[in-house]
């Protein structure tokens, strides 16, 4: 603020202790008869410091036309974990407005920022702790964030909030500060209000819920009620999550194996129907998947259920602060990369390290490739996606060799799981007994389905253009 014709900085000023005590200090800068007073309070067992800024008696000091005080506050990031460049993906500036909504500035490059509203708080996140800030009245500020060059830190994050002066004898700034870790219950127990939550990533909407409301509560009763060691809290994590898809697992494979057993009457119809009549073909075709009982879409349409838990854990292990410097086996921090071999030079695109759980889970996934086109009727485009199929694992070879072991652990059961389960069912699962209930099945009447009497009509139509064009 202004004074005397000259900025002050309370950074400058001398400040004396007026209160001291085992959850409470106060301390006051004096000008005439007036001061400048800063008292914090430290609840017991709690994230959470008081702060409160009075002044009192400064009418006639601080500048007449001051309408606000700047409060500036900043920290230069330091970097805690062995990924330099994952940390800083969880690491950046976030606030939110008065109106709820939570915001964060680019977490990759340079930015100053004036939200258009007031804000509540200002968050200084890193990837598993967060330093915040929470004002009693929101007001406006000016958030900054600029990459550090300093090898030993990550960014430097700048706040400066206007709070509201009156020029009245007294003037109290009520605010607190949370220096805690990123841990949901931790962040939910502030209140619903504050929104904290909103500082861990549990991905987009459409997997979040999976995450708040299923996979994080599940993490936690486990963690309270097994004492086991995380890396086996997570392989129950994981099978619990199998066998409650796994009704959808075994209607995939059943699926398969109808379009696997009809596929010789397919290739019958391929044979009797030319090429050039497609829609005579197509037609002829989902008479017989009509009949059947069978929808070419069965086996895909279990998968897709299942997809959005793959990405939600996707999102949690990584930020999981309960998995930080947590062992298991041979990865001594199940929240970064498991490296049994540190390499002399840097892989484009793979890094310095070789991850042991990362390399497990490409070899089950090519595994599980193999089994699943075993398993899935051949036509000539398939052929020609397999290769597609067998690039996959390779791809995330390199995507993960970087990411939280917890996560490549989690992926290895969980495609193991899923390995055994095809084995079980194929074994139960008889090729001929099931050809013989979908030729019982073809027997009884079957009224269409709107979608398939409008994909017949539409197959019709596009059958009529194409012969109407051959005739001009």
């Amino acid at each position: 603020f202004y004074a005397n014709n000259a900025l002050v900085n309370t950074g400058e000023l001398v400040f004396r202790e007026v209160e001291t005590g085992e959850e409470a200090l106060a301390l006051r800068a004096y000008a005439g008869e007036g001061f400048l007073e800063f008292r914090y309070a430290l609840p017991e067992d709690s994230y959470e410091l008081g702060f409160t800024i009075t002044t009192r008696g400064l009418e006639g000091v601080i500048a007449s036309q001051t309408t606000f005080l700047n409060l500036q506050w900043g920290v230069n990031m330091p970097s805690l974990e062995k990924s330099r460049d994952f940390e800083n993906r969880y690491t950046g500036v976030y606030y939110r407005s008065a109106g709820g909504s939570v915001e964060n500035l680019s977490v990759s490059g340079n930015e100053r920022e004036e939200p258009p509203v007031k804000v509540k708080w200002v968050a200084f996140k890193q990837q598993f702790f967060s330093s915040i800030l929470v004002v009693d009245s929101p007001c406006n500020a000016v958030v900054a964030s600029t990459i550090s060059n300093d090898p030993g830190f990550l960014k430097e994050a700048r706040a400066e909030l206007s709070l509201p002066y009156e020029g009245r004898a007294e003037e109290r700034y009520e605010m607190r500060f949370f220096f805690g870790p990123n841990s949901f219950p931790v962040l939910e127990a502030c209140g619903d209000d504050l929104d904290f939550t909103e500082l861990v990533d549990l991905g987009w909407k459409g997997v979040a819920w999976i995450n708040r409301y299923l996979v994080i509560p599940m993490f936690h009763f486990l963690e309270r009620n097994v004492t086991l060691n995380y890396g086996l809290i997570i392989f129950l994590l994981t099978l619990i999550i199998k066998m409650c898809l796994f009704p959808l697992t075994y209607k995939s494979y059943l699926s398969q194996a109808k379009m696997r057993v009809l596929r010789p009457q397919v290739e019958e119809i391929n044979k009797r129907i030319p090429a050039d009549k497609a829609g005579e073909r197509q037609r002829a075709t989902m008479t017989l998947y009509r009949q059947a009982k069978v929808s070419p879409m069965g086996g895909c349409l279990p998968m897709l259920v299942q997809f959005p838990f793959l990405v939600a854990l996707f999102y949690f292990f990584p930020g999981a602060i309960e998995l930080r410097q947590q062992g298991f086996l041979w990865a001594t921090d199940l929240a970064s990369y498991d490296s049994i071999l540190d390499l002399p030079f840097r892989v484009p695109g793979y890094g310095s390290h070789v991850s042991l759980f990362c390399l497990l889970m490409t070899v089950t996934n090519i595994l599980y490739t193999v089994m699943n086109q075993r398993n899935q009727p051949m036509n000539d485009q398939m052929k020609s996606m397999k290769y597609v199929m067998y690039l996959m694992p390779v791809i995330f070879l390199f995507v993960f060799n970087d990411y939280s072991s917890g996560l490549s652990y989690y992926y290895f059961i969980s495609l193991l799981i899923t390995i055994i389960q095809m084995w079980a069912i194929r074994r139960v699962v008889d090729d001929a007994k099931l050809l013989k209930e979908i030729e019982r099945a073809k027997l009884r009447p079957v009224k269409p389905s709107k979608f398939q009497e409008r994909l017949v009509a539409a197959q019709k139509e596009q059958e009529r253009r194409r012969r109407a064009k051959l005739k001009k």
